[in-house]
Protein backbone atom coordinates (compact mmCIF):
# COMPACT_ATOMS: atom_id res chain seq x y z
CA UNK A 1 0.00 0.00 0.00
CA UNK A 2 1.22 3.29 -0.53
CA UNK A 3 1.78 5.80 1.58
CA UNK A 4 0.01 9.50 0.70
CA UNK A 5 -0.15 12.69 2.12
CA UNK A 6 -2.65 13.63 5.04
CA UNK A 7 -3.48 16.87 5.31
CA UNK A 8 -5.75 19.13 7.96
CA UNK A 9 -9.35 19.67 7.15
CA UNK A 10 -10.82 23.05 7.17
CA UNK A 11 -13.67 23.48 9.33
CA UNK A 12 -17.15 24.01 8.09
CA UNK A 13 -17.17 27.40 9.51
CA UNK A 14 -13.79 28.36 7.92
CA UNK A 15 -14.90 27.27 4.61
CA UNK A 16 -18.24 29.44 4.71
CA UNK A 17 -15.92 32.61 5.74
CA UNK A 18 -13.44 31.96 2.86
CA UNK A 19 -12.91 35.72 1.14
CA UNK A 20 -14.68 36.02 -1.95
CA UNK A 21 -13.21 37.99 -4.66
CA UNK A 22 -16.54 40.71 -4.52
CA UNK A 23 -16.17 42.32 -8.04
CA UNK A 24 -12.49 41.72 -8.79
CA UNK A 25 -13.78 39.32 -11.28
CA UNK A 26 -15.41 42.08 -13.29
CA UNK A 27 -14.10 41.60 -16.58
CA UNK A 28 -14.55 45.36 -17.37
CA UNK A 29 -13.45 46.79 -14.15
CA UNK A 30 -12.50 44.17 -12.14
CA UNK A 31 -8.90 44.33 -10.32
CA UNK A 32 -7.69 40.73 -10.81
CA UNK A 33 -9.16 39.81 -13.70
CA UNK A 34 -9.82 42.40 -16.15
CA UNK A 35 -6.10 43.63 -16.61
CA UNK A 36 -5.53 39.87 -18.06
CA UNK A 37 -8.06 40.07 -20.37
CA UNK A 38 -6.39 41.93 -23.36
CA UNK A 39 -3.92 40.05 -26.08
CA UNK A 40 -0.74 38.95 -24.39
CA UNK A 41 1.33 37.72 -27.04
CA UNK A 42 5.22 37.13 -25.62
CA UNK A 43 7.25 39.93 -26.56
CA UNK A 44 4.22 42.52 -27.00
CA UNK A 45 3.34 45.82 -25.10
CA UNK A 46 0.22 43.34 -23.84
CA UNK A 47 2.45 41.01 -22.56
CA UNK A 48 4.54 43.67 -20.30
CA UNK A 49 1.45 45.35 -19.13
CA UNK A 50 0.35 41.91 -18.47
CA UNK A 51 3.12 41.49 -16.31
CA UNK A 52 3.63 44.94 -14.64
CA UNK A 53 -0.13 43.53 -13.47
CA UNK A 54 1.53 40.66 -11.51
CA UNK A 55 4.33 42.48 -10.25
CA UNK A 56 2.21 45.39 -9.11
CA UNK A 57 -0.05 42.86 -7.36
CA UNK A 58 2.25 41.27 -5.53
CA UNK A 59 4.35 43.85 -4.43
CA UNK A 60 1.48 46.12 -3.25
CA UNK A 61 -1.06 43.57 -1.40
CA UNK A 62 1.38 40.66 -0.67
CA UNK A 63 4.57 42.13 0.21
CA UNK A 64 5.91 39.56 2.26
CA UNK A 65 5.92 37.29 -1.12
CA UNK A 66 9.08 37.27 -2.95
CA UNK A 67 8.85 37.85 -6.26
CA UNK A 68 11.48 36.87 -9.08
CA UNK A 69 11.87 36.96 -13.03
CA UNK A 70 13.02 34.35 -15.42
CA UNK A 71 14.14 35.27 -19.05
CA UNK A 72 15.21 33.20 -21.53
CA UNK A 73 14.29 33.61 -25.73
CA UNK A 74 14.38 31.56 -28.56
CA UNK A 75 13.40 31.53 -32.63
CA UNK A 76 10.05 31.07 -33.25
CA UNK A 77 8.11 30.17 -36.70
CA UNK A 78 6.96 33.38 -37.02
CA UNK A 79 10.21 35.54 -35.78
CA UNK A 80 12.68 33.73 -38.49
CA UNK A 81 15.97 34.62 -37.08
CA UNK A 82 14.62 36.99 -34.26
CA UNK A 83 14.65 35.86 -31.10
CA UNK A 84 11.61 36.07 -29.31
CA UNK A 85 12.09 37.38 -25.26
CA UNK A 86 9.91 34.88 -22.79
CA UNK A 87 9.69 35.91 -19.19
CA UNK A 88 8.12 33.70 -16.85
CA UNK A 89 6.96 35.31 -13.42
CA UNK A 90 7.73 33.61 -9.84
CA UNK A 91 6.24 34.60 -6.77
CA UNK A 92 6.88 32.45 -3.07
CA UNK A 93 6.50 32.50 0.30
CA UNK A 94 8.52 30.72 2.78
CA UNK A 95 8.52 30.56 6.94
CA UNK A 96 10.52 32.88 7.41
CA UNK A 97 13.22 30.50 9.75
CA UNK A 98 13.49 27.94 6.63
CA UNK A 99 16.22 28.46 4.42
CA UNK A 100 15.43 28.44 0.80
CA UNK A 101 16.77 25.03 -0.36
CA UNK A 102 15.07 23.22 2.60
CA UNK A 103 11.80 24.33 1.75
CA UNK A 104 8.89 22.54 -0.23
CA UNK A 105 6.61 24.43 -2.10
CA UNK A 106 3.06 23.92 -3.20
CA UNK A 107 3.25 25.34 -6.49
CA UNK A 108 0.17 26.74 -8.31
CA UNK A 109 0.73 27.04 -11.96
CA UNK A 110 -0.95 28.85 -14.90
CA UNK A 111 0.07 30.26 -18.17
CA UNK A 112 -0.33 33.86 -18.66
CA UNK A 113 0.46 34.02 -22.87
CA UNK A 114 -1.91 34.44 -25.26
CA UNK A 115 -1.91 32.72 -29.06
CA UNK A 116 -0.75 34.59 -31.85
CA UNK A 117 -3.77 33.46 -33.97
CA UNK A 118 -6.30 34.06 -34.09
CA UNK A 119 -6.21 38.15 -34.40
CA UNK A 120 -7.31 39.79 -31.15
CA UNK A 121 -7.34 36.68 -29.44
CA UNK A 122 -7.75 37.31 -25.60
CA UNK A 123 -7.64 33.72 -23.90
CA UNK A 124 -10.01 33.85 -21.00
CA UNK A 125 -10.03 30.45 -20.12
CA UNK A 126 -7.15 30.04 -21.94
CA UNK A 127 -5.62 31.08 -19.19
CA UNK A 128 -6.55 34.67 -17.87
CA UNK A 129 -8.98 33.37 -15.26
CA UNK A 130 -6.69 30.87 -13.83
CA UNK A 131 -3.99 33.63 -13.39
CA UNK A 132 -6.81 35.62 -11.46
CA UNK A 133 -8.21 32.47 -9.83
CA UNK A 134 -4.65 31.88 -8.08
CA UNK A 135 -4.19 35.45 -7.35
CA UNK A 136 -7.34 35.59 -5.12
CA UNK A 137 -6.54 32.02 -3.51
CA UNK A 138 -3.49 33.68 -2.72
CA UNK A 139 -4.71 37.51 -1.58
CA UNK A 140 -7.32 34.97 0.61
CA UNK A 141 -4.68 33.24 2.65
CA UNK A 142 -2.19 35.75 3.15
CA UNK A 143 -2.91 36.81 6.86
CA UNK A 144 -3.58 32.91 7.76
CA UNK A 145 -0.15 32.31 6.47
CA UNK A 146 1.53 35.35 8.49
CA UNK A 147 -0.54 34.38 11.95
CA UNK A 148 0.03 30.96 11.33
CA UNK A 149 3.47 31.44 11.09
CA UNK A 150 3.94 33.98 13.52
CA UNK A 151 2.41 31.35 16.09
CA UNK A 152 4.75 29.21 15.40
CA UNK A 153 7.53 31.24 16.40
CA UNK A 154 6.33 32.21 19.38
CA UNK A 155 5.84 28.86 20.77
CA UNK A 156 9.19 27.64 19.10
CA UNK A 157 7.54 24.43 18.14
CA UNK A 158 9.47 22.37 15.91
CA UNK A 159 11.17 24.85 13.78
CA UNK A 160 13.84 23.18 13.63
CA UNK A 161 12.25 19.32 12.15
CA UNK A 162 8.67 18.44 10.85
CA UNK A 163 7.10 18.66 7.37
CA UNK A 164 4.89 21.67 8.35
CA UNK A 165 8.31 24.01 9.44
CA UNK A 166 9.56 23.42 6.23
CA UNK A 167 6.03 23.61 3.87
CA UNK A 168 6.45 26.76 1.72
CA UNK A 169 4.19 28.14 -1.55
CA UNK A 170 5.45 29.39 -4.81
CA UNK A 171 2.83 30.70 -8.20
CA UNK A 172 4.43 30.37 -11.68
CA UNK A 173 3.07 32.49 -14.27
CA UNK A 174 4.55 30.93 -17.42
CA UNK A 175 4.96 32.70 -21.27
CA UNK A 176 5.04 31.10 -24.09
CA UNK A 177 2.83 27.98 -24.01
CA UNK A 178 1.01 28.79 -26.72
CA UNK A 179 2.21 27.65 -30.35
CA UNK A 180 3.11 30.49 -32.67
CA UNK A 181 2.09 28.37 -35.73
CA UNK A 182 1.42 24.64 -35.68
CA UNK A 183 1.79 22.84 -32.04
CA UNK A 184 5.44 21.43 -32.14
CA UNK A 185 7.64 20.10 -29.51
CA UNK A 186 9.92 22.98 -30.55
CA UNK A 187 6.75 25.30 -31.46
CA UNK A 188 5.10 25.46 -27.57
CA UNK A 189 5.89 25.15 -24.33
CA UNK A 190 9.04 27.97 -24.47
CA UNK A 191 8.88 29.34 -20.55
CA UNK A 192 8.10 26.15 -19.05
CA UNK A 193 10.46 24.19 -21.17
CA UNK A 194 13.48 26.86 -20.28
CA UNK A 195 12.11 26.89 -16.54
CA UNK A 196 12.52 23.41 -16.01
CA UNK A 197 15.43 23.03 -17.32
CA UNK A 198 17.33 25.96 -15.70
CA UNK A 199 15.84 24.69 -12.30
CA UNK A 200 16.71 21.15 -13.10
CA UNK A 201 20.38 22.46 -13.64
CA UNK A 202 20.59 25.19 -10.34
CA UNK A 203 21.74 23.31 -6.92
CA UNK A 204 21.06 24.69 -3.82
CA UNK A 205 23.84 24.46 -1.16
CA UNK A 206 25.17 21.11 -0.35
CA UNK A 207 23.35 20.82 3.38
CA UNK A 208 19.68 21.21 1.67
CA UNK A 209 17.13 19.41 1.84
CA UNK A 210 16.41 19.64 -1.26
CA UNK A 211 19.20 19.57 -4.24
CA UNK A 212 17.79 22.15 -6.62
CA UNK A 213 14.46 24.07 -6.90
CA UNK A 214 12.94 21.79 -9.42
CA UNK A 215 13.53 18.95 -6.79
CA UNK A 216 12.00 21.43 -4.22
CA UNK A 217 8.27 21.28 -5.73
CA UNK A 218 6.05 19.14 -3.55
CA UNK A 219 3.09 19.46 -5.94
CA UNK A 220 2.68 20.72 -9.48
CA UNK A 221 -0.74 22.06 -9.67
CA UNK A 222 -1.67 23.39 -13.04
CA UNK A 223 -4.65 25.28 -14.09
CA UNK A 224 -5.86 25.92 -17.53
CA UNK A 225 -9.00 26.26 -19.86
CA UNK A 226 -10.90 27.24 -16.84
CA UNK A 227 -13.99 29.27 -16.62
CA UNK A 228 -16.31 27.84 -18.54
CA UNK A 229 -20.16 26.86 -17.49
CA UNK A 230 -20.01 23.03 -15.98
CA UNK A 231 -16.67 21.74 -16.63
CA UNK A 232 -15.16 17.84 -16.45
CA UNK A 233 -11.80 17.33 -14.83
CA UNK A 234 -10.35 14.40 -14.88
CA UNK A 235 -7.37 12.21 -13.00
CA UNK A 236 -4.65 11.84 -15.23
CA UNK A 237 -1.77 10.37 -12.68
CA UNK A 238 -1.70 7.75 -10.35
CA UNK A 239 0.92 9.72 -8.12
CA UNK A 240 -1.50 12.90 -7.10
CA UNK A 241 -4.91 11.04 -7.07
CA UNK A 242 -4.94 11.43 -3.79
CA UNK A 243 -4.61 15.09 -4.26
CA UNK A 244 -7.36 14.85 -7.00
CA UNK A 245 -9.69 13.37 -4.18
CA UNK A 246 -8.80 16.05 -1.75
CA UNK A 247 -9.78 18.57 -4.37
CA UNK A 248 -12.62 16.61 -5.32
CA UNK A 249 -14.38 16.52 -1.22
CA UNK A 250 -13.39 19.69 -0.82
CA UNK A 251 -15.84 19.97 -3.99
CA UNK A 252 -18.45 18.41 -2.36
CA UNK A 253 -18.39 19.99 1.14
CA UNK A 254 -18.43 23.12 -0.44
CA UNK A 255 -21.17 22.49 -2.71
CA UNK A 256 -22.76 21.06 0.13
CA UNK A 257 -22.74 24.22 2.38
CA UNK A 258 -24.06 25.97 -0.73
CA UNK A 259 -20.92 28.05 -1.26
CA UNK A 260 -21.18 27.57 -4.70
CA UNK A 261 -22.79 30.29 -6.95
CA UNK A 262 -22.79 28.17 -10.18
CA UNK A 263 -24.54 25.83 -8.33
CA UNK A 264 -28.10 24.77 -8.93
CA UNK A 265 -28.83 24.70 -5.53
CA UNK A 266 -26.52 27.75 -4.83
CA UNK A 267 -30.72 30.41 -4.20
CA UNK A 268 -32.67 27.08 -3.57
CA UNK A 269 -34.30 27.90 0.08
CA UNK A 270 -35.91 24.03 0.40
CA UNK A 271 -35.67 21.10 -1.75
CA UNK A 272 -32.46 19.78 -3.48
CA UNK A 273 -31.82 19.38 -7.01
CA UNK A 274 -29.11 16.85 -8.47
CA UNK A 275 -25.61 18.37 -7.81
CA UNK A 276 -23.33 18.27 -10.59
CA UNK A 277 -19.65 17.31 -10.26
CA UNK A 278 -16.80 18.45 -11.79
CA UNK A 279 -13.79 16.36 -10.70
CA UNK A 280 -15.01 13.18 -12.34
CA UNK A 281 -12.91 10.25 -10.65
CA UNK A 282 -13.22 11.02 -7.38
CA UNK A 283 -14.67 7.85 -6.45
CA UNK A 284 -12.00 5.84 -8.78
CA UNK A 285 -9.06 3.93 -7.42
CA UNK A 286 -5.61 5.37 -8.97
CA UNK A 287 -5.56 2.08 -10.67
CA UNK A 288 -8.34 2.30 -12.38
CA UNK A 289 -7.07 5.44 -14.50
CA UNK A 290 -6.90 5.70 -17.87
CA UNK A 291 -3.21 6.84 -19.16
CA UNK A 292 -3.61 10.41 -20.54
CA UNK A 293 -0.12 10.99 -22.71
CA UNK A 294 -1.78 13.30 -25.55
CA UNK A 295 -2.53 16.65 -23.27
CA UNK A 296 0.49 18.65 -23.91
CA UNK A 297 0.46 21.45 -21.26
CA UNK A 298 3.12 22.94 -18.29
CA UNK A 299 3.22 20.19 -17.13
CA UNK A 300 5.24 18.13 -19.44
CA UNK A 301 8.81 19.60 -19.08
CA UNK A 302 8.84 19.09 -15.19
CA UNK A 303 6.90 15.77 -15.03
CA UNK A 304 9.71 14.11 -17.00
CA UNK A 305 12.14 15.63 -14.59
CA UNK A 306 10.34 13.64 -12.33
CA UNK A 307 8.11 16.58 -10.76
CA UNK A 308 4.43 15.33 -9.15
CA UNK A 309 1.92 16.92 -11.10
CA UNK A 310 -2.07 17.76 -10.55
CA UNK A 311 -3.50 18.58 -14.04
CA UNK A 312 -6.64 20.66 -13.79
CA UNK A 313 -8.09 20.98 -16.90
CA UNK A 314 -11.60 21.02 -18.85
CA UNK A 315 -12.15 18.25 -21.17
CA UNK A 316 -15.99 17.60 -21.48
CA UNK A 317 -17.17 14.84 -23.34
CA UNK A 318 -13.93 13.51 -21.62
CA UNK A 319 -12.15 14.11 -24.98
CA UNK A 320 -12.43 17.22 -26.30
CA UNK A 321 -11.62 20.97 -24.66
CA UNK A 322 -14.29 23.59 -24.26
CA UNK A 323 -15.98 24.84 -27.35
CA UNK A 324 -14.58 28.62 -27.33
CA UNK A 325 -11.08 27.09 -27.02
CA UNK A 326 -8.36 28.66 -29.24
CA UNK A 327 -11.41 30.61 -30.87
CA UNK A 328 -11.83 34.05 -30.87
CA UNK A 329 -14.96 33.41 -28.81
CA UNK A 330 -12.59 33.20 -25.75
CA UNK A 331 -12.74 36.24 -24.37
CA UNK A 332 -14.25 37.69 -21.18
CA UNK A 333 -17.64 37.74 -22.24
CA UNK A 334 -17.87 33.88 -22.91
CA UNK A 335 -16.54 33.23 -19.19
CA UNK A 336 -19.29 31.85 -16.48
CA UNK A 337 -18.09 34.37 -14.28
CA UNK A 338 -20.07 32.00 -11.26
CA UNK A 339 -18.19 29.32 -12.18
CA UNK A 340 -14.77 31.92 -12.28
CA UNK A 341 -15.81 32.70 -8.38
CA UNK A 342 -16.48 28.56 -7.13
CA UNK A 343 -12.83 27.84 -8.54
CA UNK A 344 -11.32 30.73 -6.97
CA UNK A 345 -13.31 29.67 -3.85
CA UNK A 346 -11.93 26.06 -4.52
CA UNK A 347 -8.64 26.53 -5.21
CA UNK A 348 -8.33 28.62 -1.78
CA UNK A 349 -9.55 26.12 0.17
CA UNK A 350 -7.44 23.57 -1.45
CA UNK A 351 -3.75 25.79 -0.55
CA UNK A 352 -5.13 26.12 3.04
CA UNK A 353 -5.49 22.73 3.49
CA UNK A 354 -2.42 22.07 2.32
CA UNK A 355 -0.43 24.85 4.11
CA UNK A 356 -3.07 24.13 7.35
CA UNK A 357 -4.29 26.74 8.00
CA UNK A 358 -7.48 25.86 9.64
CA UNK A 359 -7.60 28.29 13.06
CA UNK A 360 -5.57 31.24 11.27
CA UNK A 361 -8.52 32.84 9.35
CA UNK A 362 -9.72 35.36 12.11
CA UNK A 363 -9.45 38.41 11.39
CA UNK A 364 -9.62 37.78 7.54
CA UNK A 365 -12.46 39.85 6.90
CA UNK A 366 -10.37 42.71 8.27
CA UNK A 367 -7.32 42.58 5.95
CA UNK A 368 -9.89 42.00 3.06
CA UNK A 369 -11.41 45.36 3.95
CA UNK A 370 -7.68 46.81 4.27
CA UNK A 371 -6.96 45.65 0.76
CA UNK A 372 -9.96 47.30 -0.75
CA UNK A 373 -9.36 50.92 0.69
CA UNK A 374 -5.87 50.84 -0.39
CA UNK A 375 -6.65 50.08 -4.16
CA UNK A 376 -9.54 52.43 -4.17
CA UNK A 377 -6.98 55.11 -2.99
Amino acid sequence: MTSVPSLSQLSEETLKKLPRPGNDFDIHEGKLLAPILRTRIPGTPGSIAVLNHFNDFFKQTLPDWTVEFQNSSARTPISGNKEVPFVNFIASRDPPWASKGDVGRLTLVAHYDSKYEPKGFIGAIDSAAPCAMIMHAMRSIDAALTRKWDDMQAKGDGLDSGLDAHTGIQVLFLDGEEAFKTWTDSDSLYGSRSLAETWDETTHSAMSIFRTPLSSISLFMLLDLLGSKDPTIQSYFPTTHWAYQNLASLEGRLRNLKQFKSSPNYDIKSGHVDEPQWLVDAEKSEHLLKSWTAIQDDHVPFMRRGVDVLHIIDTPGRANFPTVWHTIHDDGEHLDLPTVEDWSMLITAFAAEWMELEGYFDAQDAAEKMYIRKTEL
